[in-house]
C-alpha cells in the first residue's frame, strides 16, 4: 500500500480540505478559531487532530512531524469584494499572518512542508488596490518558496457559481516537472483579474511565479434541480402570500424569466437572491433575483437575510419558493449524504458557507499537488 501524503489543515472549518483531498492523505493537524465549526469537524472526522483556539496563539511544537503541505483558507471577510476592504490589515484577513509565522517557526527548525496552498475569495486578487496580493507573494518569496495562482470555479464539478482563488506555493529545493508548469497563464484556470494582478507585480516576485498547468475536468452533468430536496426537515415551502411577496420584489426582466418557465410546461427550479439594487429614480431597493439556468448562486455566509439563498419550485401555474435547505447546500458544496451537518440551520449554512467546494479541491489535489509529490525523491535536500 502507497505511503500517504500529509498535511496541515488551518482554518479548517468541517474539513472539507480534507474531504477533497482524500484518502490518500493523512491530517497530522488541524486548527480553526470558530467553537462550532470545530464541533462539527469532530463529528464528521474525530477529534484526534483538530485544536481549537486562535492561530497566532499556536504553539510550533504542537504540529507533529514534517508534512508534505499546509492548507490555510485564511478568513476572506477583508479581502471580499462584499467586504470591509481593510484587506491583510483587517480584523479577520489578517489571520493569514498567523499562517505565515507558522511556517516560518517550522522553517526554523527545518521542517516546512514541501507544498502550502492558500485559498480565499478572487477578492484578494485587488484588495486595496492589488497591494495585499503582491504581500501575499512577498511573504511567500521570504518563506523560500516558488508560488502560482489558479481562478477555479466551483460550477465546473458543482452546479455552484462560486469562484476562488487557490495560491498554490512550493518550496524552492523542489524540481518542478515540465509538464506541471507553463510559459503561460492556463485559459480556463486563470481569470483576466488574475492575468493583471500577475502583471503588476514587481520584478523580483514575477521571477518566483510559477504558471501551474493543471488539466482540464470532465464536464459536469450536474443540475441544481437534481440536488434539490422535496420535503426537506429543516425549512418549509413558503406560504402563497411569501411567494407574492418574493414575485413583487423581482424587475420586470426577472418576472419575465419566471413567466418563461411557467410557459416552458415543464417543472422548473429556480435559485433566487436578495439583492440591494437601484431603482429607476436612483433609490436603493431590495430585489429578487431569479436563475433558471441549472447552477446556484454562490453560498454565502447568513450575515443578514439576503445573504441566503432561495428555491423557486414552478409546475404549472403552481410557483412555490423557501430557502436552500442545508443538505442541499452541502450537495451544492460536493459534499456527500453522509457528512454531519450541524443541527442549527445558521450553524450549518455558516460553515458551508464559509468551506471548500470538495471536488475543486479533490481535482487540485490530483491533477497538481499529488504529482508535485511524486516521487517524493525530486526534492533536494538542502545543504546542512
Amino acid at each position: 500500500m502507497a505511503e500517504k501524503h500529509t498535511f496541515y489543515e488551518f482554518f479548517a472549518g468541517g474539513g472539507m480540505a480534507r474531504a477533497g483531498l482524500g484518502s490518500g492523505w493523512q491530517c497530522l493537524f488541524a486548527n480553526d478559531f470558530d467553537r462550532k465549526k470545530v464541533d462539527a469537524y469532530t463529528t464528521n472526522w474525530g477529534g484526534g487532530e483538530i485544536t481549537h483556539g486562535d492561530i497566532y496563539k499556536l504553539e510550533v511544537s504542537q504540529l507533529p512531524a514534517q508534512a508534505d503541505l499546509a492548507w490555510g483558507s485564511f478568513p476572506c471577510q477583508d479581502l471580499s469584494l462584499a467586504g470591509n476592504g481593510a484587506g491583510l490589515a483587517g480584523q479577520r484577513s489578517e489571520a493569514f499572518w498567523g499562517f505565515w509565522r507558522i511556517v516560518n517557526l517550522l522553517k526554523s527548525e527545518r521542517r516546512a512542508p514541501r507544498l502550502l496552498v492558500l485559498e480565499n475569495v478572487v477578492g484578494a486578487l485587488t484588495s486595496n488596490g492589488g497591494r495585499d496580493f503582491q504581500e501575499i507573494c512577498r511573504a511567500l518569496k521570504l518563506l523560500g518558496y516558488r508560488y502560482g495562482a489558479l481562478t477555479m470555479d466551483a460550477a465546473h464539478f458543482v452546479p455552484q457559481s462560486r469562484p476562488r482563488l487557490f495560491i498554490v506555493a512550493t518550496r524552492e529545493d523542489c524540481d518542478l516537472p515540465g509538464n506541471l508548469v507553463g510559459d503561460a497563464a492556463s485559459p480556463l484556470w486563470s481569470s483576466r483579474t488574475l492575468r493583471r494582478a500577475h502583471e503588476a507585480l514587481p520584478s523580483d516576485l514575477r521571477r518566483h511565479w510559477v504558471w501551474w498547468q493543471v488539466a482540464t475536468p470532465a464536464k459536469s452533468n450536474k443540475r441544481f434541480a437534481d440536488l434539490v430536496e422535496g420535503e426537506p426537515s429543516d425549512v418549509s415551502w413558503h406560504t402563497a402570500a411569501e411567494t407574492e411577496k418574493f414575485l413583487s420584489m423581482m424587475s420586470n426582466a426577472n418576472r419575465q424569466k419566471v413567466e418563461q418557465a411557467k410557459r416552458s410546461g415543464e417543472p422548473m427550479i429556480g435559485a433566487i437572491y436578495r439583492r440591494t439594487r437601484s431603482d429607476e429614480t436612483g433609490a436603493k431597493v431590495q430585489r429578487a433575483e431569479v436563475r433558471f439556468d441549472g447552477v446556484a448562486g454562490c453560498l454565502r455566509t447568513p450575515g443578514g437575510g439576503s445573504s441566503r439563498q432561495f428555491v423557486m419550485s414552478i409546475k404549472g401555474d403552481v410557483i412555490r419558493t423557501r430557502l436552500l435547505s442545508g443538505r442541499e447546500a452541502a450537495r451544492l458544496m460536493g459534499l456527500p449524504d453522509d457528512y454531519e451537518l450541524p443541527a442549527n440551520y445558521n450553524d450549518a449554512y455558516h460553515l458551508l458557507g464559509d468551506g471548500l467546494a470538495v471536488p475543486v479541491v479533490r481535482h487540485l489535489a490530483g491533477e497538481l499537488l499529488e504529482r508535485l509529490l511524486e516521487p517524493a525523491a525530486q526534492y533536494r535536500v538542502a545543504a546542512e
